[in-house]
């Protein structure tokens, strides 16, 4: 495929992600099993289109997406992982499979919540170990929402002595909210956060204070979620919209944002990813994919133009606000037959850090 994809630095940090991210929940049997051959042709189809940014988790089917991201990265160079902290993995020798939550994988291990300094050491050192890495370029706080006392008080200053020891390039914590988010930006000395889901063509509310925030701060944001766990990928009776079934009236909007997309000759998926990188504090979209075909899709619709008009309708027809930043215009194609949604690999739900369970 070859699609070059531009990369830029995380805040001050010096460590560069690629605009177009690979979230490797999906790899690791989430909602469905995902075969070994499977998880790495996807993420070999990443890596030859040029995405050199990809972001795991322990909590992704229990340490195998870490463990699949490690072999296949195994005697390569030039890119960048992100992995989090705040679950310890416990072994687990009650048998069954670990669906609940969300993984369609053996049950080896069961999640421990641990905002600790002792934690946070423990937690990177284990991911190290299923990585094969001595390091990391990136770490998060993961889903810190019920646990913020331990989490400012413990966890990210450990983080920081992490960093300046050099065994982490960046830090900073991944959230499905995006007022946590804000604390972190102007209380801590965070690279980037990484947002899932509030930075969308149907949800905008990190644009109230978290965007400005950090770019005033100078701390980058990733985007996860783009396609808000699968309506804005496609939109019908039955689709996910924040992990569960979309309300009436979200469906409803989609499908006019969808509509408006067609007519000026582009998709509401190439929309849903060009979006969030209008923001001048947006550094990189995660989107979690679990095959070959869903990766060249996504690596598609990235590359598709949106043109200028497309936004300009959405504004007159209020489907977006006004103050929300939007891509450099594009000419504006005559309109052209959108190909059946059903005629592509359906990338719902797919999700990666950009669309995973918290």
């Amino acid at each position: 495929m070859g699609t070059p994809v531009r990369s830029g630095a995380l805040g001050r940090s010096g460590v560069e992600v690629t605009e177009l991210a690979f979230g490797a929940a999906g790899i690791a049997g989430l909602y469905r099993p995902v075969s070994e051959e499977q998880a790495y042709a996807a993420l070999d189809t990443a890596w030859d289109a040029g995405i050199r940014y990809f972001d795991t988790a322990p909590h992704y089917g229990v340490g195998l997406s870490e463990r699949r991201l490690g072999a296949m990265l195994r005697g390569r160079s030039g890119y960048t992982v992100s992995t989090k902290v705040g679950r310890l993995l416990e072994p687990f020798s009650g048998g069954g499979d670990d669906l609940d939550n969300g993984f369609a994988v053996p049950a080896t291990h069961r999640r421990v919540w641990d905002f600790s300094a002792d934690g946070v050491r423990r937690g990177l050192e284990e991911s190290l170990e299923r990585l094969g890495l001595d390091r990391v370029d990136v770490v998060y706080l993961h889903d810190p929402d019920d646990h913020a006392s331990e989490a400012f008080g413990e966890a990210y200053p450990a983080l920081e002595r992490l960093r300046s020891e050099g065994v982490v390039g960046a830090i900073g914590a991944g959230m499905n909210q995006a007022e946590m988010l804000t604390r972190f930006v102007r209380d801590t000395d965070v690279d980037v956060v990484l947002c899932a889901g509030r930075y969308t063509l149907l949800d905008q509310r990190a644009l109230a204070e978290l965007l400005p925030s950090a770019e005033e701060r100078g701390t980058s944001v990733v985007i996860g979620g783009a396609f808000n766990s699968g309506l804005l990928a496609d939109p019908k009776p039955g689709a996910t919209y924040n992990y569960a079934s979309a309300p009436q009236d979200v469906l409803e909007q989609a499908l006019r944002i969808k509509a408006v997309a067609e007519r000026h000759g582009t998709t509401l998926r190439a929309a849903a990813l060009a979006f969030p990188l209008a923001h001048p504090a947006v550094a990189s979209v995660l989107v979690g994919t679990r095959s070959a075909d869903e990766v060249r899709d996504a690596v598609r619709q990235f590359a598709t133009a949106v043109p200028a008009d497309f936004w300009q309708e959405l504004r007159e027809t209020r489907l977006l606000p006004e103050e929300a930043p939007v891509p450099d215009p594009v000419p504006d194609p005559d309109p052209v037959p959108v190909p059946d949604p059903s005629s592509v690999p359906d990338p719902s739900p797919a999700p990666g850090t950009g669309e995973e369970p918290s």
